[in-house]
C-alpha cells in the first residue's frame, strides 16, 4: 500500500471516528462545533472530508470530545486476532493481552449478528479485549470484517467503530474492557448485570 493510499485511510478514519463519537454522545454538529469552538459548517466539511484536516483543530476537537490526539489517530494493527499459547503441563490456555489496572471481564452469550448499518457501529475511548469461548463470533472494527474463532482472542482500540456478533447460532465469549471501554459500554454492561441482554 502506497503512502498517500494510507494517508487517505488514517484521513478517512479520523473523520468518520469523529462523527461515531459524536452521535454516541448524542451531539449535533451544532452542539460539538459550539465545545470545540469552530463553525458548525466548519466540522461539517471536516467529517464530511471537504476541509482540510488541521493539527490544531484536531486537538481542540478531541479535547471536545473527551478524548486525546493519539486515540483519535489510533490505527489497528494487522495482529487483531491471535491465537492461545497451550500450556500442557497445566492444561491451560492463555491469551497474552496488554492489560492495565481497572479492567472488567465480562461472560457474554450472543445469537444475533453484528449490525448490517454502519450507522450502528460504535466508537468511545479505550481497549477492548475478546475471548470467544464457544461458537464463532464476527467482530465489525472501522471496516473491516474479522471471523473469531473459538479459542481466538481480540484486541482492539474502541476509538475504532466496532460491533460484534455471532457468526450463527449461539456464541460465547469474555469480554474485557479497560476503564474509557467500560465507560464507553456502561449502558450495555448495567443491562447484562440487571439480566437484560446485550444490545
Amino acid at each position: 500500500m502506497s503512502m498517500v493510499q494510507e494517508d487517505d485511510d488514517l484521513d478517512a478514519l479520523v473523520r468518520s471516528r469523529i462523527r461515531a463519537l459524536r452521535v454516541a454522545q448524542g451531539w449535533s454538529l451544532d452542539e460539538l462545533a459550539s465545545r470545540a469552538k469552530i463553525s458548525q459548517s466548519s466540522l461539517s466539511r471536516i467529517e464530511n472530508g471537504r476541509r482540510r484536516l488541521a493539527l490544531d483543530q484536531l486537538v481542540t476537537i478531541a479535547r471536545a470530545l473527551d478524548t486525546s490526539l493519539d486515540q483519535l489517530v489510533e490505527t489497528a494493527s494487522d495482529d487483531v486476532v491471535s491465537n492461545p499459547m497451550i500450556d500442557g503441563a497445566h492444561e491451560q490456555r492463555r491469551w497474552s493481552i496488554k492489560a492495565d489496572p481497572g479492567m472488567t471481564v465480562v461472560r457474554r452469550r450472543m445469537t444475533d449478528p453484528p449490525p448490517d448499518n454502519p450507522a450502528h457501529l460504535r466508537a468511545h475511548p479505550g481497549r477492548e479485549w475478546l475471548v470467544v469461548l464457544s461458537g464463532t463470533a464476527i467482530l465489525l472494527l472501522g471496516n473491516r470484517r474479522f471471523r473469531v474463532e473459538t479459542n481466538q482472542a481480540a484486541e482492539f482500540p474502541t476509538m475504532l467503530p466496532h460491533a460484534i456478533g455471532s457468526a450463527g447460532g449461539p456464541t460465547e465469549l469474555l469480554g474485557i474492557f479497560d476503564r474509557d471501554a467500560r465507560r464507553g459500554h456502561r449502558q450495555d454492561l448495567e443491562s447484562e448485570d440487571r439480566g437484560g441482554s446485550p444490545r
